[in-house]
């Protein structure tokens, strides 16, 4: 299963990025660690990016990095529709 990374802010503003993943084009960018079957743990240097061990995996598993820029053109809106039901 190869996918997209992209190197976004934890809280979506200027913050620490850290990796996140989107496994299929119809879903969201989702931190690397919501994905514990595909994630392998940080490396222990501190001040070290979070997920660069996850991303150093998945980049020779033929996933693609995408910057963070062009992250938005990449993203599915998720629309809560509890109301239209």
């Amino acid at each position: 299963m190869a996918g997209k990374m992209c190197w976004l802010s934890r809280s979506g503003g200027d913050g620490e990025k850290i990796l996140h993943l989107q496994t299929l084009t119809d879903r969201s960018w989702r931190p690397y660690t919501a994905f514990p079957h595909i994630c392998v743990p940080d490396y222990r240097v501190p001040g070290g990016s979070k997920g660069w061990a996850t991303y150093q995996k998945l980049m020779k598993a033929g996933w693609t990095l995408v910057p963070s820029a062009r992250a938005k053109e990449f993203a599915i809106v998720e629309v809560e529709t509890f109301n239209n039901r």
